[in-house]
């Protein structure tokens, strides 16, 4: 409005660009409140009054004209206002209920279970959201941790209203079933009841106890596990057979059987999501896991897996394609506290708490 008026005083009376002071409610309305719009909206009438008298305009209808032009483009503006208001108080609602729903659904894993240090990083595809069909969960079982990520086939609500069903089975089922075969087998029936046969849940299942210094793995057709050793070394154990995805159980395969691999103090394993190795950089080479395994050692697991989630956004260059969760379990060392000393992990917990 000042540029306006600037450009009516410098070009005289006889032009008179009055009318385009309206672009001021006009934008106040775009990113303003109500009460901002109408309050520059009366400046933009005094203004327009002001220039139509130094023009000279009142004494033809154009004065009058641009006076109702400004008056009605600020009461557009102020209804404009109102109404994004409104729609941004619902987003807000909506998006605080989605927080909600996430916690629920994926709420935080302990950072300590058993001998294991377990950090978790999720990064969705539509940061809007901020939930999707990929799931994890870690579950401190009579037979030992549990741990459980998946994704679900799909984007959606859909495939939210599936991974909520698997991991409520899987919290269930963790406790009472005696070991992964059964524990699979529990979550393919309720899958299966659910979807029928128009839906599948890849996932891997881990079972870790502490005593025999071992992981047990089951694949549901999911992405192989990253092992690194306290060494270095980098595998991804695979099963000898991979079992069916859970849903497809009905297709008559094999029953999914468990396989063990070394899991010793010091060791890290790595379970994720396809989003993470199919996240593909400007020229389209996939997100190189196994070369990026270095990042994994931060004395802290939260501080490695945020590096590693951070690589993997910067190797996108830019939001994701597809969800990508990560669970880490690090195998802690084992501590000897003396007779009536605080636990090992409550006392490191304390040390590093702000």
């Amino acid at each position: 409005m000042a540029v306006v008026v600037v450009v009516d005083l410098t070009a005289g009376p006889g032009v008179g660009f009055l009318p385009l002071v309206s672009l001021g409610p006009a934008f106040a309305g775009l990113i303003g409140t109500w009460r901002r719009t109408a309050v520059i909206g009366g400046v933009a009438l005094l203004l327009c009054a002001g220039l139509g008298v130094y023009d000279g305009l009142f004494e033809t209808r154009r004065g009058y004209t641009a006076m109702m032009s400004v008056a009605g483009v600020t009461v557009a503006g102020v209804a404009a206002a109102v109404m994004r208001g409104r729609r941004e108080a619902e987003l807000a609602s909506v998006r605080s209920i989605a927080e909600v729903a996430q916690r629920v659904l994926l709420r935080p894993v302990p950072r300590g279970a058993g001998p294991l240090q377990v950090a978790i990083s999720y990064t969705s595809a539509d940061a809007a959201a901020r939930i999707g069909g990929d799931l994890y969960e870690v579950v401190a079982s009579p037979q030992g941790v549990r741990v459980i990520v998946g994704d679900v086939q799909g984007k959606g609500l859909a495939a939210v209203e599936t991974a909520a069903l698997v991991l409520g089975a899987f919290r269930e089922a963790a406790h009472d079933e005696p070991d992964l075969a059964a524990l699979a087998a529990r979550l393919e029936r309720s899958v299966a009841r659910a979807v029928n046969g128009e839906k599948f849940v890849t996932a891997v299942l881990v079972e870790v106890r502490a005593e025999e210094r071992t992981a047990a793995m089951l694949n549901c057709g999911h992405p192989a596990p990253m092992l690194v050793r306290a060494d270095g070394t980098v595998t991804f154990p695979e099963p000898p057979a991979y079992a069916l995805p859970l849903g497809l159980g009905m297709h008559g395969a094999e029953p999914p059987s468990a396989y063990r691999v070394d899991f010793a103090p010091g060791d890290q394993l790595l379970l994720y999501t396809d989003g993470v190795t199919e996240a593909r950089d400007a020229s389209g080479a996939f997100f190189p896991l196994q070369d990026r395994a270095d990042l994994l050692k931060a004395a802290e697991a939260e501080d490695a897996l945020e590096a590693l989630r951070e690589d993997v956004v910067r190797h996108a260059s830019g939001p994701l394609h597809d969800d990508a969760a990560m669970l880490l379990l690090r195998y802690r060392e084992p501590c000897h506290e003396p007779p009536g000393a605080m636990p090992c992990s409550s006392a490191k917990e304390r040390r590093h708490r702000p």
